[in-house]
Order: structure tokens, then C-alpha cells, then sequence
């Protein structure tokens, strides 16, 4: 039986792409984006022409509207919420705009669910950025890459939360208003605490998504500006991945209402941002990329990589797509769309 799912962000990257597999297997979608982002038009014509303009609805709205929010939300089963601002760079640049979309943006999204009296399951993308830059922890430099210590499976939902630009701040306050709707109100609510997401339909720019940004700069030949020493670390998931982690915790919402998870490739697929990614990039244009330096960044995390185990062992879930394979996969998709860039 098909289920009425609201996604919130609907045309951005993760949402475009969630759309299309719920529309293929023929789920009933509303797309809820205010198309800010460059890429959102680009998504939504590719939706449409893949499967109709009848097949799903679409409504132009910000989250910041509460009124058309809670319009929007009234037939939904589920809620996945990914819109808001996405950078840490532009959340430094115009905090108030941040805050509003995405701490004042997710209030307004779970009182739609709240008030819906649907009882939807809700599902909220928040980020690594809460855990801040983790200073107290050791570090270890290798010739390629920064690693903890002595967190060898990486950062766990246990680490204590450290908001840190006024991005994790925004993001944090969201992480935690979904947490205790459940125990609050009951919402049926999961955060996923996600690391760095690429794949296809990522419309990446220098201030965010960084490896499709790299890769689309390696294509189209813009300049590519490395800010702080290159050797920080990041554990990658494919898009596709996430998504496996999406379905499977609405699937077992009984067991995985009010729990939080780490989402990320863990510590199996980790990449430094450009001592490691640089030359396998470099293969795969099969030339030298030259590159631009610049300050480290504030936020800037030297190290994340995340712990994922709560979630193979209560999900039933681990990443399937590796390192390698993946960023050669995007690689071949902004190679074949260039005329997108």
C-alpha cells in the first residue's frame, strides 16, 4: 500500500534523489522546496521528465511559512525533512537567515506534523557539525591524513554535543526539538547525524558539498582553492546508501522513534579532502589539477569520521558503496552532464 511522503528540500540533492525512488516504486510524493539553490530547477525538470509532471505534486514554499507548512503536512504518512541552509560559510555570512531556515524552519515542520493528527513518522537530516571540532580529542598526523587517536571506530552518538558556527548551532537546535518531540509529543521522529552525502544530482559549490564540487571543477576546469592543509579527514557515503538507511529506519519506526544515529561511510570509507581524493581526481581526468590555497576555515573539523555501528546493528544496514567505486561514479554522471554545469 502506498504512503503519502512529504519531502521537505524536495528538488535539492538528497531530496531529488529520495523522490525518485520513492516515485519509482510508487509512492504517493509531495515536494515542498522554495527552488533557492541552483541546482533545485535543474532536479525537478529531470523528475518531470522521468515521470510526468502529474505523477507528484510539487508546492513552492519556504519552511519559514508555518501556515503553508502545515497546510502541506496534512496527508502525509511521513516527513522527511532536509530543507534549510546548508554552509557553514554562508551561516558565519548572514546568521539570522540561517537560524531562520533551519532552527525557526524545523520548528515550523515538526508543529505540521504534530498538529496534523496523522501521527506521521518524521524524518530530519541533521549533521556532524554538532559534535563541533572535537579539540579534547587526540589526533594522530599520518603522511596522507589526520585520524583520531583513539577513537578507532570513529566519533559515537555519545560524543557530547559541541554546536559550533552558527550553522551547528541552527542545525543542533533542530536535532534536539526533533529528540524531544518524541519524548514530548510522541513523534514517531528520527535524526540522522549525517556526514558528508555525494552522489548524482549534486549541484556541489565551493562552500558545500565539496566532493561533487571537486569533481565538477575537475570536469569543467574551474579553479579548485584548498583551505587549510588538505590532509583533513571525512568519511563519504554515497547517496544511494543514505537513502538504504532512510527507508530502513521508517520501516522499523517502532524500534527507531526518538533514537539518533550517526550517518556517514565510517572509518571503512574515509577520504582526506585533497592528499587523498586529489590523485585518485587526477586519474580519473588523467591530468595534473592545480590548485589554490587559502586559511583554515572556522568550523573546520581536522577529523570526522563516524562510528556507524548503532547503525548496522540496529538497522540492519552498512554501506555498500565504496570509496573508490563511488566517486568514479559521479565522476562518469558529471562527465555525460556537463551541459548542467
Amino acid at each position: 500500500m502506498s504512503r503519502n511522503y512529504l519531502v521537505t528540500g524536495g528538488a535539492g540533492f538528497i531530496g531529488a534523489n529520495y523522490a525518485n525512488r520513492l516515485l519509482k516504486r510508487g509512492e504517493k510524493v509531495t515536494i515542498y522546496d522554495n527552488f533557492s539553490r541552483a541546482g533545485a530547477p535543474r532536479n525537478l525538470e529531470w523528475l518531470k521528465r522521468t515521470y510526468g509532471g502529474e505523477s507528484f505534486n510539487v508546492i513552492v514554499g519556504d519552511v519559514r511559512n508555518a501556515s503553508l507548512i502545515a497546510e502541506s503536512a496534512k496527508e502525509s504518512d511521513v516527513i522527511v525533512h532536509l530543507a534549510g541552509q546548508v554552509a557553514v560559510t554562508m551561516s558565519i555570512t548572514n546568521p539570522r537567515d540561517d537560524f531562520e531556515a533551519n532552527a525557526f524552519g524545523t520548528f515550523n515542520v515538526l508543529e505540521a506534523a504534530r498538529l496534523s493528527g496523522r501521527d506521521p513518522v518524521f524524518v530530519y537530516a541533521s549533521t556532524n557539525k554538532v559534535y563541533g571540532g572535537m579539540e579534547e580529542v587526540a589526533l594522530t598526523e599520518d603522511p596522507t591524513r589526520w585520524r583520531y587517536a583513539d577513537l578507532k571506530n570513529g566519533c559515537p552518538e555519545t560524543q557530547p554535543l559541541d554546536f559550533h558556527s552558527p550553522y551547528g548551532c541552527s542545525k543542533g537546535t533542530g536535532d534536539q526539538y526533533v529528540r524531544d518531540y518524541h519524548r514530548i509529543y510522541g513523534l514517531r521522529s528520527v535524526v540522522f547525524r549525517q556526514s558528508c552525502i555525494y552522489g548524482p544530482r549534486q549541484f556541489g559549490i565551493e562552500d558545500q558539498g565539496w566532493v561533487a564540487w571537486f569533481v565538477i571543477a575537475a570536469v569543467t576546469g574551474r579553479p579548485i582553492t584548498i583551505y587549510g592543509d588538505g590532509k583533513q579527514v571525512r568519511d563519504v557515503l554515497h547517496v544511494d546508501d543514505l537513502l538504504n538507511a532512510y527507508d530502513a529506519a521508517i520501516e522499523k519506526i517502532d524500534m527507531t522513534a526518538g533514537k539518533v544515529f550517526n550517518m556517514g561511510g565510517g572509518p571503512q570509507n574515509v577520504l582526506s579532502v585533497w592528499a587523498e581524493f586529489g590523485p585518485m581526481l587526477e586519474k580519473l581526468v588523467d591530468h595534473k589539477i592545480e590548485i589554490g590555497h587559502g586559511d583554515w576555515r572556522p568550523g573546520d573539523q581536522r577529523v570526522f569520521y563516524a562510528d556507524v555501528s548503532k547503525a548496522v546493528r540496529e538497522l540492519g544496514w552498512s554501506p555498500k558503496i565504496g570509496v573508490e567505486q563511488g566517486i568514479k561514479m559521479l565522476f562518469e554522471w558529471v562527465s555525460k552532464n556537463k551541459s548542467l554545469f
